[in-house]
């Protein structure tokens, strides 16, 4: 028996009034690709995202998850399903301190009862150790072991995207939707990021889904890609039938032009 997709779009369309900022877009992701999503600016990929991650509701079309439909169920469900994402404006407890942030991620996951946390049984303090050692490794997996005491609204901005990542993988997702990860790192750290990337489909078993304005980054780092134009999706592929696809040449660059 063929085991569905872990996520799929079915024809998704998306109306803002007149604006039609979606129209009949349709793609699956498979268990543990790194899937990614291009497009000019104006093209519709984060209003993609809004729609498979609950934000927004569509106006027609379908989002399914190993084939159940989820369409318009809100991000809090779809987090207790395996759904998670970061956004491309940051959406940080600032006041908090960088190890906070995680903690309240990690409150998602199973845990003892309230019951258990009035009587200080040993299995709230158990569940509380375990809790601090998660939030401890991602902090080190993600190269902020030595910030866990800072205030979140203090950090760089590179700094600042590596927290987001980690408070999203904290809720122990299947499938990451990253929204334009690279956005303000320099050449070396986007290289970072591509090996962290890597790293953390490996060690958690992940699925992602990235936007990137950087196109070359996403070369490099995805299996399939899908290309947006206008609401429409215009080629979907590996990243070198992409690279090829007349359509994208010349929604990159207009007629004539190279290859991104």
């Amino acid at each position: 028996m063929t085991m569905p997709p872990l996520l799929e779009v079915q024809d998704l369309t998306c109306h803002f009034g007149g604006l039609v900022a979606l129209d009949r877009v349709s793609f699956a992701v498979q268990p543990g690709e790194i899937f990614g999503l291009i497009g000019p600016n104006g093209a519709g990929k984060t209003t993609l995202f809004n729609l498979i991650s609950g934000v927004t509701t569509p106006t027609a079309g379908a989002v399914l998850w190993r084939g159940a439909p989820i369409t318009g169920l809100p991000p809090h469900r779809l987090n207790r399903l395996g759904l998670a994402r970061t956004f491309q404006n940051l959406r940080l407890f600032d006041g908090m301190t960088v190890l906070e942030n995680l903690l309240v991620a990690l409150q998602r996951r199973p845990r003892s009862g309230a019951l258990a946390g009035l009587l200080a049984s040993n299995s709230h303090h158990q569940a509380e150790r375990q809790r601090q050692e998660t939030a401890w490794q991602l902090l080190e997996e993600l190269a902020l072991g030595n910030l866990a005491e800072r205030e979140a609204g203090t950090l760089a901005y590179g700094d600042r995207r590596r927290l987001e990542m980690a408070r999203a993988l904290a809720t122990g997702p299947e499938l990451l939707l990253l929204d334009e990860p690279a956005a303000g790192l320099n050449p070396s750290e986007k290289d970072d990021l591509c090996q962290l990337i890597v790293a953390l489909r490996q060690r958690h078993q992940l699925t992602l889904m990235i936007i990137e304005h950087h196109v070359p980054l996403l070369m490099r780092l995805c299996d399939r890609m899908a290309v947006l134009d206008f609401g429409v999706r215009i080629a979907l592929g590996s990243p070198e039938q992409v690279r090829r696809d007349p359509m994208v040449i010349e929604a990159y660059l207009g007629t004539g032009g190279a290859a991104p």
